[in-house]
């Protein structure tokens, strides 16, 4: 989970004596952000006890530092000056490849799940088809103070960041094989490579700064030194939200892990059935405008398990207007509170 770490004032600051709270406490690529990890976890049980402990650990020593913890997808309204990239050669490589876009990857703040390799293609198919379900937990319909649409930190990170490469961040089609999904990788590998050309930036530069592996940033992925599938389709949020998200989608995958996947047609095995994929992209961009106001968006989810009534997307209360840099600062401040009243109740539950 990547947070916006603010002063008491609802400023972004930089998260500093934070990060030697928890080995599980990292910097991220800008520096107002922090991002918490939990360990690997074998059940939904213990996954929820170690996230719960390790937001609750940070968001009392960030208090005790004058800090707070925001849970949202973008930090409302931001200058770049307010979020300064970390010194970091990949980044800079970034900026330089991909172009002025890569700057809107500085104010997405997301969450990452990471689901064990098993049957690989089964799990990357389902979480791709999973992909629309970020908008049950989008958290953030602003950028520079402009209300853009429902869910602002995909249309931002995929459609923005890397409009003109797509292949490093955009959704990838259903795969047959690992095998496919590997070539697809060295395809846009050598893609990134040749319009580093283009920018002037020598091949063995990227080369030696990335490896295929590392060089695509899309919604879904495979993880090589970590064997994983990780999905990072969904917003920053509270974590009550993500929890009863990331328990639906352990569901389904591991459903499709045990049972298989077909795509359109029915199974009589049990198979989990995905929509084709052109479907998964048109939901994908009712969710991104419309989000759960969305009737297609609603419906497509309820066919694959989820419940959407049952979320409360923080976005959705979040005004329509036009945000001034101090409403920004406000609301980033009642977004804090609302994660420190939702820690809270859960250790009142427990």
């Amino acid at each position: 989970m990547e947070y916006w770490v603010i002063d008491d004032d609802g400023d972004l600051v930089a998260p500093g004596p934070l990060l030697d709270i928890s080995p599980q406490f990292d910097p991220e690529f800008v520096e107002p952000m922090l991002e918490i990890k939990t360990t690997p976890c074998s059940s939904m049980a213990e996954l929820r006890a170690e996230f719960l402990d390790r937001i609750g650990t940070a968001v009392d020593a960030a208090r005790d530092q004058g800090k707070r913890l925001v849970p949202l997808a973008t930090p409302l309204h931001a200058s770049p000056a307010e979020i300064p990239y970390r010194e970091k050669e990949s980044t800079d490589l970034q900026r330089r490849i991909v172009g002025r876009s890569f700057d809107d990857a500085r104010v997405c703040a997301g969450t990452h799940i990471h689901f064990e390799q098993s049957n690989v293609v089964d799990q990357l198919n389902t979480l791709t088809a999973l992909d629309p379900a970020f908008s049950l937990v989008t958290s953030s319909a602003h950028y520079r103070g402009e209300r853009i649409l429902e869910c602002a930190r995909p249309f931002l990170y995929r459609r923005s960041c890397y409009e003109h490469c797509p292949e490093q961040g955009q959704l990838w089609p259903y795969v047959d094989s690992v095998a496919e999904w590997e070539r697809r990788l060295e395809d846009a590998y050598e893609g990134f490579r040749e319009r580093a050309i283009t920018h002037g930036v020598d091949p063995q530069t990227v080369d030696d700064a990335f490896e295929p592996y590392d060089a695509v940033w899309t919604p879904v992925r495979l993880r090589k030194a970590m064997p994983t599938v990780e999905w990072r389709s969904p917003d920053a949020t509270l974590p009550t939200e993500i929890l009863r998200l990331t328990e639906t989608v352990r569901s389904i995958v591991t459903h499709a892990d045990a049972r298989g996947t077909t795509v359109g047609a029915e199974s009589a095995t049990g198979a989990v059935t995905l929509p084709t994929f052109d479907t998964v992209e048109s939901v994908t961009d009712a969710a991104i405008h419309d989000g759960l106001e969305s009737p297609a968006v609603t419906s497509y989810l309820e066919d694959l398990g989820f419940t959407p009534s049952a979320y409360d997307p923080l976005a959705t209360r979040l005004p329509d207007s036009h945000l001034s840099k101090r409403q920004a600062k406000a609301l980033r401040l009642e977004a804090a509170r609302r994660l420190e009243a939702d820690l809270e109740q859960r250790r009142v539950r427990a």
